[in-house]
């Protein structure tokens, strides 16, 4: 099939970006890489009356490290995630999780911002993301405000982005050196929809002791969601098998859904055998 018409709208610049949607309003969408919008088109899942094309916005694509952060711009695409330096080195489980995106075709077209912007619940950026504490940044012409990457996914492919709202950079901190951390999904087949997915990142004291834990589980539920209370048992001590396990048994209770993929108790105890698995890359080590 074709898409619906469409007016189509090709900014230069961040601000004429969002003063298309400012004007449009609920009838825009932006379009970035088109990996999942374009396809939704084309069935017409999705009709938008305006189409924001913001590829020509280079202020959008820039990725760079400063003060402890990691700024990647909304049009950062999945193969630069996966393989430039600045991110294998400041923040390491995002190249990890982004080789596990699509194919190789979807990376080099998919972008950040797009990726995040669908809020599908099996994506790995936005479990990896909720693992890592990252802050979207959204602006409009009224101004920008920063929003917690567990407050911006609020159900199945949706988000709380305003119509009039860009997301224009994901803010993520860097590593040190005691961090650890661990990501893991489980497909049907390579390049696949994940049935459910797992990630965590650990600060460690000089004992070896978890000072800090963030756990995120993926796929298994309507949005990928923060694991506080797995989190709660893994601080304070080192990682054991017993702490590991209780940990785990957390991801067993998230909230589910059936599909024709698998039903939701498939997809939590997934998740939980996959909390585990992450547990253990972190220190290394199997238990």
């Amino acid at each position: 099939m074709k898409p619906a018409p469409f007016r189509y709208v090709r900014p230069q610049t961040r601000m004429e970006a969002m003063e298309a949607l400012a004007r449009y309003g609920e009838d825009a969408k932006v379009l970035a890489g088109g990996q999942s919008l374009v396809p939704l088109m084309n069935l017409r899942l999705a009709r938008p009356k305006v189409l924001v094309d913001i590829n020509r916005v280079a202020e959008l694509g820039t990725l760079e490290r400063r003060d402890g952060v990691l700024i990647l711009g909304a049009l950062v695409r999945h193969r630069q995630v996966e393989r430039d330096v600045r991110v294998t080195e400041a923040c390491p489980i995002l190249s990890r999780a982004a080789a596990h995106i699509g194919f190789p075709a979807v990376r080099n077209r998919g972008t950040v911002g797009g990726s995040l912007a669908h809020a599908d619940p099996a994506a790995e950026l936005g479990c990896v993301l909720l693992a890592t504490g990252a802050v979207v940044v959204l602006e409009s012409t009224d101004g920008r405000r920063e929003v917690p990457i567990e407050d911006l996914f609020v159900g199945p492919y949706t988000t709380c982005i305003r119509p009039e709202e860009l997301l224009v950079e994901v803010r993520v901190p860097v590593f040190g050196e005691t961090t650890r951390w661990g990501f893991a999904e489980f497909t049907r087949h390579e390049g696949g929809f994940a049935l459910a997915l797992a990630a965590c990142v650990l600060h460690l004291d000089g004992q070896g002791r978890v000072a800090a834990a963030r756990v995120a589980v993926g796929g298994a539920g309507p949005v990928p969601v923060r694991l506080r209370e797995a989190e709660q048992v893994l601080q304070g001590a080192p990682l054991s098998e017993e702490r590991v396990a209780e940990a785990a048994s957390f991801a067993c209770a998230v909230e589910g859904y059936d599909d024709v993929h698998a039903p939701a108790w498939y997809r939590q105890r997934l998740a939980g055998w996959l909390v585990r698995r992450v547990l253990q890359q972190a220190v290394g080590e199997e238990m």
